[in-house]
Formats: structure tokens, C-alpha cells, sequence
């Protein structure tokens, strides 16, 4: 059982030509509480952030949700696992991705409510 944050706003998946500078739109004060990742590839900069945070140019698909999952180790194991599996068996699309302290899991704004319910049954608490 886990515990699952449900961050505020939308978020997007956002695509740039390999290369791209770090856009300024994703620079970060320190009072920012706005959670982003990115990730340089060999074939693209991808790109998830909140909804008014999109770069400018970019490929964008909008209209996430945001979930962080809440006192995790690296020590622990199977905790995609335990997420991504019940909502691959509601047929729920997801995106993932980790920081060195915890990983995030985004569902579409219209999947929000299912798989709010998914994760629940699973066995897991959300928070918002």
C-alpha cells in the first residue's frame, strides 16, 4: 500500500528537437514549488511540466494529472509495479518518471476519477 499525493493543475508531455537549450520557461526560483522533469535523449528533450509552463516550439500533449508517491526509499522495490499494473488492467495510459527521492505517475484529466478509483481498490491512498 502506498501513499499517493494528487498534485494540483495539469500537466503536459512536452517534445523538442535533440539539442534544445533548457527553455526558460522551465527555469526555477527558490521559492518554486512546481514540479518538472527534464530529460535530454538522443532523439529529443522531453518534457513534463505543468499546463502554463509548456515551451514555447515544443510538441505538446496537455490535460494530465499528477500523482507523487509519498515516503519512498530507494530501498524499496516494486512500486511502479504495484501502480502501473492495476491501471494497465483498467486500460488507464500513464506516464512515469523518478527523481532521485520519489516517482510520479500521470494519468489523462478525463482517466482522473477512474483511476483515482483503480489505485484505491489496489489498495493504495490518495491525498490531494
Amino acid at each position: 500500500m502506498l501513499d499517493l499525493d494528487l498534485l494540483p493543475g495539469e500537466y503536459a508531455v512536452c517534445r523538442l528537437p535533440a539539442g534544445s537549450s533548457l527553455p526558460s520557461s522551465l527555469t526555477a526560483g527558490p521559492d518554486d514549488k512546481t514540479v518538472i522533469s527534464v530529460t535530454w535523449g538522443v532523439d529529443e528533450l522531453s518534457v513534463i511540466c505543468p499546463n502554463d509552463r509548456v515551451p514555447e516550439g515544443a510538441i505538446v500533449d496537455t490535460a494530465w494529472r499528477c500523482f507523487r508517491v509519498a515516503d519512498l526509499t530507494l530501498a524499496m522495490t516494486g512500486v511502479l509495479a504495484s501502480l502501473v499494473g492495476p491501471l494497465a488492467d483498467a486500460r488507464v495510459n500513464i506516464v512515469t518518471f523518478s527523481t532521485y527521492d520519489t516517482d510520479y505517475l500521470l494519468v489523462p484529466t478525463v482517466r482522473l476519477t477512474e483511476a483515482v478509483n483503480t489505485l484505491a481498490a489496489a489498495g493504495h491512498r490518495i491525498a490531494s
